[in-house]
């Protein structure tokens, strides 16, 4: 069984065929789901599809870096309020963007140390999003005091910014970019290795070769998880069954499905 970690599949762009790709997911062995929220205005969509896919879909709640405006602290209020009236399994999506806009940066540390601390006072994973602000990102993880887990999304770094990751008790994203011929995460994978990693789509964007440039589907994740196997020099099973463990381990899915069940 695979898991997805990282799909936006309540998003408008699976409005027509939203069912079809989930049972897409569900024959290629992606047997859940983690939904990243990211903000208020798409949070009902992602809740209302956790609810009709329960055993499937595994929402969580946070604030996207790109939704902070001037109005960060109403979208705080409105986050507060679901807090404590739903049933999540992770903080996030969160962090920093420096690619797309700069204008609200203070805001984006507020809001993401405000993330942190959710978190850490629920005992929470947190997904964090670290578009060209991973050295942001670290110098706030320093500040923190306490044991953190959670996933560098889609990670973009280095080795070293690999094991400073590890080491601050993060797994590594790894999706469709790692498939990419001139990507520079397959010699970071090759480095690392797969105890510490992840799979995700990051779904509908960097869906992974031969579907790059289309719309990415939890179905592609055996693709990302053959590519990884691949550079490591290992059974694609192997792959699978860490990754998975890890995602189990870090959303605390083991005892989920047995509540479930």
């Amino acid at each position: 069984m695979f898991i997805d970690t990282h799909s936006h599949i309540y998003a408008e762009e699976f409005d027509n065929d939203r069912q079809e790709v989930i049972q897409g997911a569900l024959t290629a062995n992606v047997r859940q789901i983690i939904l990243p929220d990211i903000d208020s205005t798409t949070r009902q969509a992602m809740l209302s599809l956790a609810q009709t896919h329960p055993d499937i879909m595994y929402p969580t709640l946070g604030i996207h870096p790109t939704s902070i405006n001037e109005s960060y602290k109403t979208e705080i209020q409105l986050l507060e309020k679901r807090l404590d009236q739903e049933t999540i399994y992770g903080i996030g999506e969160c962090g920093i963007d420096l690619y797309w806009d700069k204008t609200f940066y203070k805001e984006q540390i507020i809001v993401f140390e405000w993330q942190l601390n959710i978190a850490r006072e629920m005992d929470l994973p947190i997904i964090i999003h670290s578009r060209d602000s991973l050295v942001e990102i670290f110098t706030i993880l320093k500040r923190q005091h306490y044991n953190m887990k959670g996933i560098l999304h889609c990670f973009p770094g280095t080795e070293e910014d690999a094991r400073r990751a590890i080491d601050l008790g993060f797994l590594l994203g790894i999706g469709g970019v790692v498939t990419f011929k001139k990507s520079s995460m397959a010699e970071v994978v090759k480095k690392v290795g797969v105890e510490y990693l992840v799979l995700e789509t990051d779904s509908p964007y960097l869906a992974p070769v031969p579907y790059r440039g289309k719309r990415n589907e939890s179905s592609y994740i055996p693709c990302i998880a053959t590519k990884i196997a691949e550079i490591l020099g290992v059974d694609t099973k192997k792959v699978e069954e860490i990754t998975t463990n890890n995602a189990m381990n870090l959303f605390n899915l083991h005892v989920s499905r047995a509540n479930r069940s």
